[in-house]
């Protein structure tokens, strides 16, 4: 009996051990679970800005990014193409005419664009820069779910349906950009342009 009692001892010692472990283990993992879920939320607290920081963040991004470059019309100055503020991002403007097309420079390879840089001509046809400000003409008719596919799929007028944005247009460089700073470019707090840019067309139509 008291052999048996001798080999019991162990055997229950050796069980409360793997019981404690169990439990110590799981608290840790727990505790793991707590910290990483209070990062994540402390991280969203912090993402979380003002009306203010947010129009700050977006024209930081546009212009860095060069949105300006191709949908802000601009007239000559000394040192070249200036933007004209009270027109910025509201693409080419339809009071404007391009020139005369020499087609023949078009098929020696080269691609054309007119000289405050919102209409371009290639193998694709002619394209024009949108309006982007938040005019009926322009994306005043968008919502943010419009603006992101056609940021980040390339899609003509944000629609699931639509036509691929043509050159220049970069969208591909914008598949992996973060939400918030797609929100923040969402450019509803510009001055509205009323412009109704002119639809592209294909080479055989110029």
């Amino acid at each position: 009996m008291k052999s048996l009692n001798s080999q019991v001892l162990p055997v229950r010692l050796t069980s409360l051990i793997i019981l404690l472990l169990i439990f110590l283990t799981s608290c840790k993992e727990k505790d793991e679970d707590n910290i990483e879920k209070e990062v994540i939320s402390d991280t969203k607290k912090e993402s979380k800005l003002s009306k203010k920081e947010y129009e700050d963040r977006g024209k930081y991004l546009v212009e860095i990014i060069g949105c300006h470059d191709c949908h802000s019309p601009k007239k000559m100055g000394e040192q070249g193409p200036e933007l004209i503020s009270e027109l910025a991002f509201s693409g080419y403007q339809s009071n404007k005419s391009l020139p005369e097309l020499n087609k023949e420079t078009l098929e020696n390879g080269w691609i054309l664009m007119n000289p405050d840089l919102t209409a371009f001509i290639g193998p694709w046809g002619v394209s024009y820069s949108s309006n982007l400000t938040p005019h009926e003409t322009g994306l005043g008719s968008w919502n943010f779910k419009q603006f992101k596919r056609a940021m980040v799929e390339g899609k003509y007028k944000g629609q699931a349906d639509g036509r691929s944005l043509l050159p220049p247009m970069p969208w591909q460089n914008f598949k992996n950009i973060e939400e918030e700073d797609l929100r923040a470019m969402y450019l509803k707090s510009l001055e509205p342009v009323d412009n109704v840019v002119p639809s592209a067309k294909p080479l055989a139509r110029l």
